[in-house]
């Protein structure tokens, strides 16, 4: 194929006509090996374009979830954190610099997301999400990625999507090893029953004084950006409804061994 030819077929998998979300000539340039892939192509990225995303954690995880949904084209980005960049975050938290130490997370993010792409909207929450803003705070959004670093966060995140009715990506990572799985606990699957909670996979809250954070564990840098990248992956696959979501499956990763291993779990009964 000509390269006039690709372009043709590029803009035509890109017309406005096929969503509300129509895609500059800068876009279609940018977001070209989307455009060519049937299963994305000019609708997927118009869907890409139409959504929203709100990342809890711009931290390890987050880091790479930012930066692969703003290069994808996702139209509005919320960015949730209320930490400061520190010298210790730099190991794997690849979105913030050394000259950065010391700004808010959200900031640090947010400059380099709008050199990496100009078109996402970016919403800046500076602030630690509790029960008396998370409603609030995740309403707006289509789509919630847990990129947090405890269990109360996640249990509160989690508990609000399904209560929202947000899809939620959640994971989780601790020295070597790593976690994720995709919620819609107010959907029903393919025989009629509802999909798991959160709380069918952990049914209660760990004690604080028994899970150590990444300061106490310690944490393998690149293993965030794995997990984190596979959560961006699933968000995609969500909005533009493409693929098998990790819906009752917890995909488990040991990064010691190289193995991938999923975890079926199911509705349990109220």
């Amino acid at each position: 194929m000509t390269r006039s030819a690709a372009r043709a077929v590029l803009a035509a998998r890109a017309s406005p006509e096929m969503t509300g979300a129509p895609l500059s000539t800068d876009e279609i340039s940018r977001y070209a090996r989307h455009l060519v892939l049937p299963e994305v192509g000019g609708p997927g990225q118009q869907k890409l374009k139409a959504a929203s995303v709100l990342v809890v954690g711009a931290g390890g995880l987050g880091a790479p979830v930012l930066l692969y949904l703003a290069a994808a084209g996702v139209g509005r980005l919320g960015l949730l954190d209320n930490d400061h960049v520190s010298l210790s975050n730099l190991q794997r938290q690849i979105i913030h610099t050394t000259q950065n130490i010391g700004k808010p997370k959200v900031e640090s993010a947010a400059e380099l997301l709008s050199q990496i792409n100009p078109h996402p909207v970016l919403e800046l929450h500076n602030t630690r999400l509790d029960e008396g803003n998370a409603q609030e705070l995740i309403a707006p959004y289509d789509i919630v990625v847990d990129g947090s670093d405890n269990f109360a966060t996640r249990f509160l995140v989690a508990d609000t999507c399904e209560q929202l009715e947000k899809t939620l990506v959640t994971g989780a990572v601790n020295r070597f090893d790593g976690s994720i799985t995709t919620l819609q606990p107010y959907l029903r699957n393919a025989d009629g029953q509802l999909n798991p909670r959160y709380r069918d996979l952990f049914p209660k809250m760990p004690d604080p004084s028994m899970t150590l954070t990444c300061e106490e564990a310690g944490i393998l840098g690149a293993l965030t950006g794995i997990i984190g990248s596979m959560q961006a992956l699933e968000v995609i696959k969500a909005i533009t409804g493409t693929g098998t979501l990790l819906i009752g499956k917890q995909l488990l990763f040991d990064s010691q061994s190289m193995f991938f291993y999923p975890v079926t779990y199911s509705r349990k009964p109220n």
